[in-house]
């Protein structure tokens, strides 16, 4: 299922799923199959994975007509990120591709050696933004923002101590996200002003529940900056795969329903090239996952 939050003209966001050429209403189609479901995504999260079986099975059972009639026009909605406001910073991992941890240590203040442990980061709340957004580029704090599309995970139940051999079952779905880094702006080592800046966490355009994506260790994903492509490479070459994060993350911390992890990013960033390329005003980043969707965003200086 691929799951969305949306606005219809100027009413407030509503959640809702993919069926056919339109967007239908969560909560709407609760209220025709008599089964009460919410009008957000992480109250829908908080329900359970288990609920979007239920959700499959009322949508198979029900008259397709029925459907139609609540259904909204894909076109004719704006479309927010799938979880607009985590009650949580995301969570990030660095240097998780072999390949960009060399071309990070050719450029960067990184030392080269493959991580024994996950790199752990984070990027508040206010870092999200939806498809079709402007990135903001504050030029008092960088002249070098640079791109990250990266397989994001979303959990769905809570976890303490998860073994590796259980983690999968605490995933509820994946989307997309660009992990927007003004590489000019670490201090010291630490990361959250270079990766938490406001815009600096591009996310969607869905959510697509785990029971869509057979195999999340071997999805293309790819870059594109102004028709040029970037990036391209395959979550099969994760140093840390979803299982490992899963496990040391709950060890560090508790995960909880909505948490997201952004898995790391493979070679191909501007700081990784020669000569070194940023994001300026006007320029149009396009992030895809497969199985997932692209989204895409324009630079805007201030």
């Amino acid at each position: 299922m691929k799951l969305v939050t949306y606005i219809e003209q100027n009413h407030e966001p509503r959640l809702g799923f993919l069926w056919q050429e339109f967007i239908i209403d969560m909560e709407d189609f609760g209220a025709i199959v008599n089964f009460p479901l919410p009008n957000d995504m992480l109250d829908l999260i908080d329900m359970g994975i288990e609920v979007i079986a239920e959700i499959n099975d009322l949508i198979a059972e029900t008259p397709e007509e029925y459907i139609a009639k609540i259904g909204v026009p894909f076109a004719s909605v704006t479309l927010m990120a799938p979880i607009p406001r985590p009650r949580k910073n995301i969570i990030g991992i660095g240097l998780n591709y072999t390949e960009h941890v060399a071309e990070s240590a050719r450029t960067l203040d990184t030392t080269g050696k493959l991580p024994q442990k996950p790199i752990i980061f984070s990027k508040p709340p206010t870092t999200v933004t939806a498809t079709n957004t402007a990135v903001i580029k504050n030029t008092k704090l960088t002249a070098q923002l640079d791109w990250e599309v990266e397989l994001a995970v979303v959990i769905g139940k809570k976890g303490k101590y998860v073994p590796k051999t259980e983690a999968m079952d605490y995933v509820f779905g994946y989307t997309v996200i660009n992990d927007i880094s003004a590489r000019d702006c670490r201090r010291e080592g630490q990361w959250i002003v270079s990766k938490g800046q406001d815009t600096f966490a591009p996310m969607g355009p869905y959510l697509v529940t785990k029971d869509e994506i057979e195999n999340p260790h071997n999805l293309n994903l790819s870059l594109k900056v102004n028709g040029v492509e970037k990036q391209n490479s395959n979550t099969q070459y994760l140093l840390f795969t979803i299982d490992d994060l899963i496990e040391d993350l709950s060890i560090v911390f508790t995960l909880e329903p909505g948490d997201i992890i952004a898995t790391g990013t493979p070679a191909g960033v501007g700081a990784g090239r020669n000569p070194q390329e940023w994001l300026h005003d006007g320029d149009v980043v396009e992030a895809t996952v497969e199985g997932i969707g692209t989204i895409i965003n324009t630079i805007k200086e201030i």
